[in-house]
């Protein structure tokens, strides 16, 4: 089982429509203006040596690297470049291919030699689209997610069972595909600070701070258990959703509601499309200066009903902190799946915020 992500995506996107931008630190986000509010999508290599990353806001990124290149969003020319990546992964003999999003993708492939497989890969999207990749290689999706990042740039690595606890056992948990900062540090309540203790923490224990379904996962991240199987299936959307980062703080209940109703309208448009009820409602707030939470409820009933949803979501305002300035609100509608059940293939780690 291979992963495939391609080397600083959006910025190597840019450098090839900009090639005088080659070796400079580039950084993209919003509308390219860092005097705005919003945040950076991504950054080149030059640019994250002088800290600058994801979702790092934009006023942030100038003051860090003041001559910086900075540039707008440009969904579609990534999604062009992407489409050309995938055919060209699905071109290779015997593989399936399971796309995640624009820039990486599983591939499935029975081979004895997977590192050669990965570099032949490689020569095929950098021959198609002059973009770099780097390709993790693992005996499941979790441990070749993972590998992927000791392969970077431009490289490939193992990681299975045999290395495993090698390789991962003493780095803290936060490096495991899926353990954010906040489910760290709720591991570290526990006792729980590197992969080898997660792999022996007390699923109980686990349960009891996670769910029965979240818990039990954590507790295989530790031991590098994951998926098994590449789906190739077309991937079915969960949910939807839209945010707004507003360039002046709302200061009003009424503001705030008339904010939500416009995200709420858009989002349940974005459900109608796929035809299927909405059963769970989320509302992400982002307080001035910048502290960021999400609340969500399940609605009473799936519902299509455009009132239903909007109401639901200004609902949720009522949960917000009283007093507290807002720059940014998003609505996200999570909606009823077209089959009973999951499938297993698929990872649980997919479309949150």
């Amino acid at each position: 089982m291979l992963h495939v992500d391609l080397d600083q995506f959006i910025a190597a996107v840019e450098v090839l429509r900009r090639p005088e931008l080659a070796g400079r630190p580039v950084v993209v986000g919003g509308r390219g203006d860092p005097t705005e509010r919003a945040v950076v999508s991504t950054a080149s290599y030059e640019a994250r040596a002088f800290g600058v990353g994801s979702g790092m806001p934009m006023k942030i990124a100038v003051r860090k690297i003041p001559d910086a290149v900075f540039l707008p969003v440009d969904a579609a020319a990534y999604e062009a470049a992407s489409a050309v990546v995938m055919a060209t992964l699905r071109e290779q003999p015997g593989v399936v291919v399971e796309v995640l999003g624009w820039d990486e993708a599983f591939l499935g492939v029975t081979t004895d030699d997977p590192e050669g497989v990965a570099r032949q890969v490689q020569a095929a999207v950098l021959a198609a689209t002059e973009l770099h990749c780097s390709v993790g290689i693992g005996d499941n999706k979790v441990r070749a997610k993972i590998a992927t990042g000791f392969g970077k740039p431009r490289g490939h690595y193992r990681l299975t069972a045999e290395n495993w606890f090698a390789v991962m056992g003493e780095r803290p948990t936060r490096e495991l595909w899926g353990v954010g900062a906040k489910v760290s540090a709720r591991l570290g309540t526990l006792g729980v600070r590197t992969v080898a203790e997660l792999a022996v923490a007390p699923e109980p224990d686990l349960v009891t701070e996670f769910g029965p379904r979240m818990g039990p996962w954590y507790g295989g991240l530790g031991r590098g258990e994951g998926p098994r199987v590449v789906d190739d299936s077309p991937w079915v959307a969960r949910g939807h959703s839209r945010e707004t980062t507003y360039q002046q703080n709302l200061t009003t209940p009424e503001q705030i509601a008339d904010a939500i109703r416009v995200l709420a309208e858009a989002v349940h448009g974005d459900t109608e499309a796929e035809e299927r009820p909405v059963v769970r409602l989320t509302l992400k707030v982002r307080y001035a200066p910048f502290f960021t939470k999400v609340y969500g409820g399940k609605l009473p009933e799936p519902t299509r009903d455009r009132d239903a949803v909007v109401a639901a979501a200004v609902d949720l305002a009522g949960r917000l902190e009283p007093d507290r300035e807002v720059r940014l609100l998003g609505v996200r509608a999570e909606m009823a799946l077209p089959t009973p059940t999951d499938p297993e293939t698929r990872t649980p780690v997919r479309g949150r915020w």
